[in-house]
C-alpha cells in the first residue's frame, strides 16, 4: 500500500508482532460487526473512538476465559490439590473474573479516572515535560519487537511485586486486599477476586506506569493479556509445580499457594504481624532478591487466620456485595 513502509522479513517471524497484528485484525473485525452497529443504534456514534479500545479488552478477555476453560480446567480436573467443596464461593469468584477480564472494570476506570491521566500528562507535555519511552534506552536492540517487549514485561512485573509487597505491608491496604485471600477454595477464577478499591488503586498505578515508559497500546495488551493467565494457572487448584528450576524461572500454582497458605502467605514474624512470602506475579526472581521467596513446602490450607473457628471465625462476606461492604467497614476500623 502506498504510504506504508513495508516491513521486514524478520518482523513476520516475531512471535509478539505477529500476536499484536492478529488481535488488531480481529479486535477490527469485532468492532465493525457487532459493536459499531449497535453504538449507532443506541445514538452513541459519538463514543466509537472509545468503544473501539473497549472492543479490545472485550476481545482479550474472551480469548483468556476460553484458555481457562479448556486448558486451565483439564489441569484442575487432573490433579486437584484439594477436593473441591463450596462450589457457592467459586461462582462468586467467577462473577469477578467476568467483571475484570470482559472489560466492564475498564470502562468504570475509563468514566472516572482516564480523564484525570489525560489531562495531567497533556499539561505535562505543553509545559515543555518530554515523553519518555523505555526502548530509547537501548537504541537498536529494543527494535527488535520481543525484546521490547521482555523489558516492558519485566519492568510491570516489578511494579506487581512492590505494589503486592505494599498490599500485605500496610494495614489499611491489606484490609482491602483481605478480600483476595479470604477465599478458602482457590481454583482459576480466583485471580481476580478483589475488593473494587483495592484494584482501583492497582490498575492507576499500571495504568500511569504504563504512560510514563510509553509502552505501545498492542503491547500493553499482549503484556496484560500473558500475566493474567500466568495468574489464573498460579491461582488454579491444581498440584503442580515446575521443579527445582523452573519454580525460580516462573511462578507455579504450588509456589503461589504458598502465597495463600494460612499464617504463611501473608504473616511474618509471628501470628498477626503483615508481611508473608512469595509475592512474584510472574517471575520468583523478585522474592530470591528480596528475600521474601519459600520453596519446598507442602499442600497447606488456604486462607486468612482470623477466619478460623478457634482465632474468631471473622467474617469476610460470601457474596460480592458483602465482600466489597465489609472491606469498607474494616478499612473504616469498624470490623
Amino acid at each position: 500500500m502506498a504510504g506504508r513502509c513495508p516491513r521486514r522479513v524478520e518482523d513476520h517471524m516475531n512471535p509478539i508482532d505477529a500476536f499484536v497484528d492478529a488481535f488488531g485484525l480481529a479486535q477490527q473485525w469485532l468492532f465493525e460487526q457487532a459493536v459499531q452497529p449497535a453504538m449507532y443504534a443506541l445514538g452513541m456514534g459519538n463514543l466509537l473512538e472509545d468503544a473501539f479500545d473497549a472492543t479490545g479488552w472485550l476481545l482479550a478477555g474472551l480469548l483468556q476465559i476460553l484458555v481457562m476453560v479448556t486448558l486451565l480446567r483439564a489441569l484442575e480436573l487432573w490433579r486437584p490439590a484439594e477436593p473441591l467443596t463450596d462450589r457457592a464461593a467459586v461462582r462468586v469468584d467467577m462473577l469477578y473474573t467476568f467483571i475484570h477480564r470482559l472489560g466492564l472494570f475498564r470502562v468504570l476506570l475509563f468514566f472516572t479516572l482516564q480523564p484525570l491521566w489525560d489531562n495531567g500528562f497533556g499539561w505535562l507535555r505543553l509545559h515543555g515535560f518530554p515523553t519518555f519511552h523505555l526502548d530509547n534506552l537501548w537504541p537498536g536492540v529494543t527494535d527488535v519487537g520481543w525484546v521490547s517487549f521482555l523489558l516492558y514485561l519485566l519492568l510491570f512485573d516489578l511494579v506487581g511485586y512492590a505494589l503486592h509487597r505494599a498490599q500485605h505491608e500496610f494495614d489499611w491496604w491489606w484490609q482491602l486486599h483481605a478480600v483476595h485471600h479470604s477465599q478458602r477454595q482457590m481454583t482459576l477464577w480466583s485471580d481476580n477476586r478483589n475488593h473494587l478499591l483495592d484494584d482501583l488503586i492497582h490498575d492507576s498505578v499500571f495504568v500511569l506506569v504504563g504512560l510514563v515508559v510509553g509502552i505501545p497500546p498492542g503491547q500493553f495488551v499482549a503484556l496484560v493479556v500473558i500475566s493474567q493467565l500466568v495468574e489464573s494457572l498460579s491461582h488454579a487448584n491444581v498440584r503442580l509445580g515446575f521443579g527445582r528450576w523452573g519454580d525460580r524461572l516462573l511462578v507455579s500454582p504450588r509456589f503461589h499457594r504458598v502465597h495463600h497458605a494460612i499464617g504463611i502467605g501473608h504473616e511474618s514474624h509471628g501470628a498477626g504481624t503483615l508481611g508473608g512470602h512469595n509475592f512474584a506475579v510472574l517471575f520468583p526472581v523478585w522474592d530470591l532478591l528480596f528475600r521474601t521467596a519459600a520453596f519446598d513446602r507442602p499442600i497447606e490450607p488456604t486462607g486468612i487466620r482470623d477466619q478460623l473457628p478457634q482465632e474468631g471465625g471473622r467474617d469476610y462476606g460470601r457474596g460480592f456485595w458483602a465482600q466489597q461492604w465489609l472491606g469498607l467497614q474494616r478499612l473504616a476500623g469498624r470490623r
